[in-house]
C-alpha cells in the first residue's frame, strides 16, 4: 500500500484553501471538499494514512495538484549508494528507493519524503541545507 500521511492531506488543503478560499466562510470549494471528507475520516477512525488507491477520485485529482507543486526527489546530489551504501547519506533513501524513483508512485514517494523527514539524519536536513532548497 502506497501510503498518503495524513499530513499531506492537511498540506494539500490548506494550499487548496489558498488558491479557493470558501466564498462565505462556511462552504468549501469541491476540492477543498473532497480532501476534508478523507481528513475527516482519518481523524474519525484515528488514520495516519490513506492508500492512494482508494482514494476518491476528486481527491485523488485534489491532492495529485497539491502533489505537483512539491519537490519530486529528495535527492541533493550527494549520493552515497553509487558508493555502496545501503542507506544513502545526502537524502536518506534506501538503495532500492534510489533505483525505483522514477517508477515509484506519488504515494510511494510522499511515503519515502515522509519516512526520511521523520528519521532526519541525512545530509539534506542538516548540512548542505542550501541544496535542499
Amino acid at each position: 500500500m502506497a501510503g498518503i500521511h495524513i499530513t499531506d492531506i492537511e498540506a494539500a488543503i490548506n494550499w487548496w484553501r489558498e488558491r479557493s478560499p470558501s466564498p462565505d466562510g462556511v462552504s468549501l470549494p469541491g476540492p477543498t471538499r473532497a480532501l476534508a471528507e478523507v481528513y475527516a475520516l482519518m481523524v474519525y477512525f484515528g488514520e495516519t494514512e490513506a492508500d492512494e488507491h482508494s482514494l476518491p477520485p476528486k481527491a485523488l485529482e485534489a491532492w495529485l495538484a497539491w502533489y505537483a507543486t512539491t519537490p519530486d526527489t529528495p535527492c541533493i546530489a550527494i549520493c552515497s549508494t553509487s558508493q555502496g551504501d545501503p542507506v544513502c547519506k545526502g537524502c536518506g533513501r534506501r538503495f532500492d528507493e534510489v533505483q525505483r524513483w522514477t517508477e515509484m508512485s506519488p504515494g510511494e514517494k510522499r511515503a519515502c519524503w515522509h519516512r526520511i523527514t521523520i528519521e532526519g539524519t541525512a545530509l539534506r536536513f542538516h548540512r548542505y541545507k542550501e541544496r535542499a532548497l
